[in-house]
């Protein structure tokens, strides 16, 4: 059964994996203390507090709640639509028993941390968040934060992926990509494919128009040549890397990115990963 976005976001505590930036981090960790303090002196009442316009709701960052049976509480995002339900009901087995025994964390065991792909509000796409959550009496208090920048693992494991498929059948897989296929796409992730007789786009992954583009002329925001250093580079070598200034497509700002770059017969296959700020 494939889950509701909100489902796995309020529910999936367990899989960890991934590094948040520092200032990301203390952010969540400071309103989720708060939270627990506040908590801690109102008692069930703090749930209207989490709930509403606010000191817990912080841009996309707010506090969530479920309790020890697996009941939705409080929310200040869009898992306010569960309040009151028994969600864990809903949960196709592996991942109910997985729930089942996040529950059994000790109030003791202090803040925990996980990760899970998310539906944010902002560009209306799920995206990894971390969460940080602590068990106070019978209540699960939880706050996370998104994280728009793919790893480089991921990056690697996206580039195996289309090389096999365009390996396999170019053609078709040109096709995926150039449809926005999930299959293709994770996060600020994306494929993009030159043609190395004709130097031109045959794929992208996020920027239609390039394709039938002359991968030579491509410049940087900044007027730094892009495409023919890479061309250069490949001439010599059947992978590689490079580094470039980019427009990231979920922040929509201009960041460094890393190019990892493999050839696959006459194609040169790219997907790159925005830089660490």
């Amino acid at each position: 059964m494939r889950l509701n976005p909100l489902l796995l976001g309020a529910l999936m505590l367990l899989s960890v994996f991934g590094t948040a930036r520092a200032d990301d981090e203390e952010q969540s960790r400071e309103l989720l203390q708060q939270a627990v303090d506040y908590y801690r002196v109102q008692g069930d009442a703090a749930f209207a507090a989490f709930s509403r316009q606010g000191e817990f709701i912080q841009g996309d960052r707010y506090v969530f709640v479920v309790d020890a049976a697996g009941t939705m509480l409080a929310s200040g995002g869009p898992s306010a639509v569960l309040i009151g339900r028994d969600v864990s009901a809903v949960l196709d087995s592996e991942l109910r028993q997985a729930f089942e025994q996040a529950l059994q964390a000790t109030e003791g065991a202090g803040v925990q941390v996980a990760e899970y792909r998310w539906l944010n509000r902002r560009d209306g796409r799920e995206e990894r968040k971390r969460v940080y959550f602590q068990r106070v009496g019978d209540r699960f208090i939880v706050v996370g934060h998104y994280l728009p920048r793919a790893t480089p693992d991921q990056a690697e494991a996206l580039l195996a992926r289309a090389a096999k498929a365009i390996a396999a059948d170019p053609e078709q897989s040109f096709e995926a990509i150039n449809s926005l296929s999930a299959s293709f796409r994770e996060d600020d992730l994306y494929v993009f494919a030159i043609d190395l007789r004709s130097r031109r786009y045959v794929a992208h992954g996020y920027n239609k128009r390039l394709l039938g583009v002359d991968f030579s002329t491509i410049r940087d925001p900044d007027g730094k040549p892009v495409g023919e250093p890479i061309l250069q580079l490949m001439q010599r070598a059947e992978t590689g890397g490079f580094d470039y200034r980019w427009k990231n497509p979920v922040t929509s700002k201009i960041e460094e990115k890393h190019a990892l770059l493999r050839k696959v017969g006459n194609y040169l296959i790219a997907v790159g990963y925005y830089q660490p700020r």
